[in-house]
């Protein structure tokens, strides 16, 4: 199944933000880390021209990102119970999801999945099975993030508390 492309300029500006962040996590030169810095405006410009959001938001946005920049790490919970799938409301736009969230450091994506599953329903459930990766800029999300999210989904198993 094909999937939309991101729009060009979401991808344009995605990996000049990604060669500004290298440049300015590795250059030593002050001449070079003013390029890099310079980039990183022209990104956040593309960003803002194409997302419509304010310039001072994107560009505080990218800069809460430094080191080499990798793609982020989404983990979601399918869990079902009695035939009936879990589904939250996201906080960021009230729509109906899977639950799930950014995978913290030093937790395996197992633990943090059930970790999101438990903050976000109060269920205790446990990963079964990894069913998917995929990435999120190849498939059509909204918003679109100015980063690649590795998107990872398990089967999740509800818990009766004497075996979880």
């Amino acid at each position: 199944m094909n999937h939309p492309s991101p729009p060009r300029w979401l991808d344009w500006s995605t990996r000049l933000q990604a060669i500004a962040q290298n440049g300015l996590t590795y250059a030593r030169d002050p001449y070079d880390l003013e390029r890099y810095r310079a980039v990183r405006v022209i990104a956040a410009e593309m960003l803002a021209a194409g997302s419509g959001l304010d310039l001072f938001v994107i560009r505080n946005l990218l800069s809460h990102d430094s080191g080499y920049a990798t793609p982020k790490v989404d983990v979601r919970g399918v869990v079902f119970h009695d035939d009936k799938l879990l589904l939250v409301r996201e906080r960021s736009d009230s729509r109906w999801t899977l639950p799930g969230g950014w995978a913290d450091v030093a937790q395996s994506p197992a633990e943090n999945v059930v970790r999101e599953v438990s903050e976000e329903s109060g269920f205790q459930t446990r990963a079964a099975k990894i069913l998917a990766v995929f990435d999120r800029s190849k498939h059509p999300h909204d918003p679109p993030f100015p980063f690649h999210v590795y998107k990872r989904v398990f089967r999740k198993s509800f818990c009766d508390f004497a075996f979880c």
